[in-house]
C-alpha cells in the first residue's frame, strides 16, 4: 500500500454516497474511498443536516488512488458512467442538491480535464439530455459518520443497497473490468 503522500485525490458527487463508495473501491488503483459532505456553506455538517438540504453541501467521495495505476480521467469515466449527469439535483430516488452531480477539483489541472471530459461527452451525445454536472473548486471536504463510510460492505442486505449500490457494483466490474 503507497504511502498518503504518493496519492492523488480526487472529489465527486453523483448521488447517493454509499452507491459511489462501492463502486470506485471496486477500482485496482484506488487506495481508499471515504464518504463526506462538499460544496456547501455550513461547517462540520451532520448527515441529518445534508440530509434536509439546508447545508448546501452534496454527498460525495474523496478517492485517494494511485495515478500510476490509474488517472484522473479514468475515475471521471467511471463517474460519468455510473450516475445520470444530466438530472438536476436528483438521482434515482434520491431528490435535493445534496445529491447533485458534482466534480470538486483539487487543483487545476483536475478542473481543465473535467471540463474537458464533459464538453466532449455533452459533444459526442452521449446522452439525450445537456450534462448539467458542476464543476468547483474543492474548498473543504467533511467526512461523513462513520457509520456511512464503507455502508454496502456493512449493509450488504440493505434494500436500498440492494437496489441502488449492487447495480452499479456490477455495472463496474463487467465494464471496468480490464
Amino acid at each position: 500500500m503507497m504511502t498518503d503522500d504518493s496519492l492523488a485525490h480526487a472529489t465527486m458527487g453523483g448521488g447517493c454516497f454509499w452507491c459511489t463508495e462501492a463502486a470506485f473501491k471496486q477500482l485496482d488503483g484506488v487506495n481508499s474511498v471515504t464518504s463526506g459532505y462538499a460544496g456547501g456553506h455550513t461547517e462540520d455538517p451532520s448527515y441529518r443536516a445534508v440530509c434536509r438540504g439546508t447545508t448546501g453541501h452534496a454527498e460525495v467521495i474523496q478517492i485517494a488512488y494511485d495515478p500510476d495505476e490509474i488517472s484522473y480521467v479514468d475515475l471521471l469515466e467511471v463517474f460519468f458512467t455510473i450516475h445520470d449527469p444530466t438530472t438536476k439535483d436528483r438521482q434515482g430516488p434520491d431528490v435535493g442538491s445534496q445529491y447533485r452531480s458534482i466534480v470538486l477539483y483539487h487543483d487545476e489541472e483536475q478542473r481543465d480535464l473535467a471540463e474537458d471530459f464533459v464538453y466532449e461527452l455533452d459533444a459526442s451525445g452521449a446522452y439525450d439530455d445537456s450534462i448539467v454536472t458542476e464543476i468547483e473548486p474543492l474548498e473543504t471536504f467533511y467526512e461523513a459518520e462513520e457509520k456511512h463510510q464503507d455502508y454496502f460492505e456493512k449493509n450488504p442486505r440493505d434494500a436500498y443497497c440492494r437496489m441502488h449500490a449492487a447495480p452499479k457494483v456490477e455495472k463496474v466490474r463487467e465494464r471496468f473490468a480490464e
